[in-house]
């Protein structure tokens, strides 16, 4: 480029280590894939052990785990993970089937968080205890509300006419903003609440350590699939 010249500038979102020739590198490609399909396990795993250790219908509360398990380890993480072209079962569909796909677990996932939150009150009002008390409740009304503004950002993108088309590029950072944003939210809590005394009291030893470590494998492979997408990278052309 000459002296005094001026460059421009370009901001294009593409997949981190695409500048660096990792995209075609097979190695890189299989741990991708192998990686989506591990979150895709543990996803559908903590569901299983939750329900399994929870026993749903024993009473109120047995039914506050099981519908957050659902509504953010399955539904959220499903959600997110359909629109990656590793390892998805809908990898094979349109992006206009799977932006409806991605609404329908949001839908879900939104029904599990406010029934698991309404057991919760109900529990604590049958038992009288005191209502958020814990680092893992505070958390969980955290999330909730991150949850509900991603949903708010995804409902301007699913009618676009009730924003400028100007607005439409923004508003689709922000939503995926939001729900990053919110997916590590509800991984911290599902961690918190492994310190509560109704786990500690049933989980104990070297599986307690491996339950606390579980979700941080889905939380890592979302925040890459996330980042990658939407992460400016700068090019400079004269």
């Amino acid at each position: 480029m000459a002296r005094g010249s001026r460059a421009a500038v370009d901001v294009e979102y593409s997949p981190v280590g695409e500048g660096l020739g990792m995209r075609d590198f097979w190695l890189y490609v299989w741990l991708r894939r192998v990686s989506v399909i591990t979150a895709h396990i543990i996803s559908v795993g903590l569901v299983l052990l939750t329900s399994i250790l929870s026993r749903p219908g024993t009473s109120l509360f047995s039914w506050h785990p099981v519908c957050m398990s659902l509504g953010f380890c399955l539904c959220m993480t499903e959600g997110i993970l359909l629109f990656s072209a590793d390892g998805s079962p809908f990898c094979f569909k349109s992006r206009k089937w799977k932006v409806r796909l991605h609404w329908f677990f949001q839908a879900l996932l939104l029904v599990f968080g406010a029934t698991g939150f309404g057991f919760m009150v109900a529990s604590k009002n049958v038992s009288e205890h005191s209502h958020f008390t814990s680092w893992h409740s505070l958390l969980g009304v955290t999330t909730m509300v991150a949850t509900v503004l991603q949903a708010t950002c995804g409902v301007f993108l699913l009618f676009p006419k009730l924003i400028s088309v100007q607005s439409f590029p923004r508003m689709r950072l922000y939503h995926a903003t939001c729900g990053l944003v919110a997916y590590l939210l509800s991984a911290v809590t599902v961690m918190a609440a492994m310190f509560t005394d109704w786990f500690q009291a049933t989980v104990k030893g070297v599986a307690w350590y491996i339950f606390f470590l579980l979700p941080l494998f889905p939380a890592l492979v979302v925040m890459n699939q996330i980042t990658s997408a939407f992460l400016p990278k700068k090019k400079i052309t004269s």
